[in-house]
């Protein structure tokens, strides 16, 4: 009875820290990407992608401190092939900047050389990572009725981040702000919205 008891403590025990750990990596910093789309318009492809992103308490005071974060959106389309290497019908990459202008105590976020505030950081993240039609591959390009793969990453951007933090970052998966790879098949048929 004594060891049953023992066994009991043990894996409740286990079961509290397993618990406490799952809570701590939800409050963790992270980028995912829930879906994305390619959507026709008039001579070309525009992406659309649902993107959920967190920062953990370090990143929000850097943030706030004044510390810019620079996010690479990169996109690519290849056409598999079964015996060489994948040709590479178009690659594109986008960048976004998150920031606090103190004296204004406004959230920026600059995409494109065009420039956004808001007054709350959770608004400006809403903003931050919002695909909708980024034009990213002409239709021509896209002409053969082959299968294509589309892939999706968001990242940030660390050769960005100030000497100091950079070093920082090396060291701790805090800074380690990407997202997963994702990807999806893309099949052509004629004027059909791709997805």
């Amino acid at each position: 009875m004594a060891f049953f008891m023992h066994f009991c403590k043990k894996l409740s025990l286990l079961l509290l820290l397993i618990c406490a750990a799952s809570l701590a990596f939800a409050a963790d910093s992270g980028i995912n990407i829930k879906s994305a789309e390619l959507q026709a318009q008039d001579d070309y492809y525009g992406l659309n992608a649902d993107v959920d992103m967190t920062f953990d308490k370090e990143i929000e005071e850097a943030i706030n401190k004044g510390v810019p974060l620079n996010f690479l959106i990169e996109f690519q389309i290849v056409s598999p092939r079964k015996y060489w290497f994948d040709d590479e019908i178009v690659t594109v990459s986008q960048t976004v900047s998150l920031s606090y202008h103190a004296l204004s105590r406004q959230y920026l976020v600059n995409r494109a050389g065009h420039q956004q505030s808001f007054a709350s950081l959770s608004e400006a993240m809403n903003e931050l990572l919002t695909l909708n039609e980024w034009k990213v591959v002409d239709r021509a390009l896209l002409e053969k009725p082959d299968v294509y793969k589309a892939a999706l990453l968001i990242r940030l951007d660390q050769t960005k981040l100030p000497k100091a933090i950079q070093v920082d970052a090396i060291a701790s998966e805090k800074w380690n702000l990407s997202s997963q790879k994702f990807e999806w098949t893309l099949k052509e048929a004629s004027g059909r919205v791709l997805k």
